[in-house]
């Protein structure tokens, strides 16, 4: 008997698994040899176990799980059950290699973070704004602060001077919203004098303002001045307008690099009314997804953009057509952003499924939110 056969040796050789492999193999009942010397223990297989030893190494090393494996093995001749099992595993690797893109992708953008964080000036810096335009740009980006105890520099509006720009920003880490307006030169009147037109171009400073403080300065905003004096700086943050004044304490923390972020290289523009988008937002379907802080699960929209440009949500069972693009985000921080974008005609920055969807308020273009996509598990 033992001329038919092959020895584990042998058959590890030609078949390139080892002899260890094999003896696992045989102890999980995957691939039991044909017979077993009772002197010695030793084991031989037969001929036609060759075919199965080198499709089982193969299996192997695209990492299909064991019951995989034996269901493969196992499989009825012309059935298809076992094109079945590989063609589900490759969806499962698609799919993690769609998460592990994503992923790296957001890991550099925290490496980039920490290697060049917005440093918060120590000098004291005042500039005049247009009040207005202030109490817009809060309004726009406040929704976004962070609430993790565990991030506190995100528990805040960042306030970046760049010369004659004021940008505020707000995050989470699944959203993030910013709004600019411009710096006002030159004495304004009620107010001691701030930066002369010549200064202002060189003004640079940033500051984390607490969120406390933000809401305190939005409520002083309504008094009806034309504008507001801001100071920066030294750790404290001071707000003036209309005779009123409120000041506090700034972050003692360096903000992420948000600039790193909003470089954005959209494949689709849309424009839309946003009191459209929003009705077809809270009437349409949702699918709850895990997301968010530790994996809770959240109500999720998917919107598709078809060939022809129409913007729409998707319902729950939709499949998407070829050449369609769909984009998911919690629906919640969607609904946040378009209401924190006013009435007026949106313009929606689409790349694809794991990209960062932009939602712009038109003429407008510093003023915008980025939400981060969620992955939606395609059907089995």
């Amino acid at each position: 008997m033992e001329s038919d056969l092959r020895s584990i040796g042998e058959l590890a050789r030609d078949s390139g698994l080892g002899v260890s492999a094999l003896r696992f193999y045989d102890g999980a009942g995957v691939l039991a040899p044909a017979w077993v010397d009772p002197q010695t223990g030793y084991r031989w297989y037969a001929p036609g176990q060759l075919a199965d030893a080198r499709l089982l190494c193969r299996l192997r090393r695209v990492g299909l799980p064991l019951a995989d494996i034996r269901a493969v093995l196992d499989a009825a001749p012309g059935s298809g059950a076992g094109r079945q099992v590989v063609d589900a595993h490759l969806r499962r690797l698609e799919d993690g290699l769609t998460d592990a893109r994503r992923e790296l992708s957001l890991i550099r953008t925290l490496i980039d973070q920490r290697e060049n964080p917005v440093t918060t000036a120590p000098a004291e810096h005042r500039f005049t704004v247009p009040a207005d335009e202030l109490a817009a740009a809060l309004d726009a980006v406040r929704f976004a602060v962070g609430s993790d105890s565990g991030v506190p520099m995100l528990s805040g509006v960042l306030f970046d001077l760049d010369g004659g720009l004021l940008r505020l920003v707000a995050t989470d880490r699944y959203r993030m919203a910013l709004a600019e307006l411009p710096v006002v030169s030159g004495p304004v009147s009620g107010l001691p004098e701030a930066a002369d037109s010549g200064a202002a171009a060189d003004l640079s400073a940033a500051a984390i303002v607490p969120t406390a403080l933000v809401d305190g300065v939005r409520a002083l905003l309504g008094s009806g001045a034309e504008h507001a004096e801001l100071t920066l700086g030294a750790g404290r943050f001071r707000a003036g307008t209309g005779g009123h004044l409120i000041e506090g304490a700034t972050l003692d923390h360096d903000y992420p690099d948000y600039r790193s972020l909003v470089r954005l290289d959209p494949v689709h523009r849309v424009g839309l009314p946003a009191a459209e988008l929003r009705g077809a937002v809270e009437s349409g379907v949702t699918r709850s997804l895990p997301s968010g802080p530790h994996g809770a699960a959240c109500e999720v929209t998917v919107l598709t953009l078809d060939g022809d440009g129409r913007l729409t949500v998707a319902a729950d069972d939709a499949e998407p057509a070829p050449g369609d693009v769909r984009v998911a985000v919690n629906r919640d921080f969607l609904l946040d952003a378009l209401r924190a974008g006013g009435p007026e005609q949106l313009v929606l920055e689409i790349t694809g499924p794991i990209a960062p969807l932009a939602i712009r308020t038109a003429g407008r273009d510093g003023t915008f939110s980025i939400l981060m996509p969620i992955r939606v598990p395609e059907p089995a």
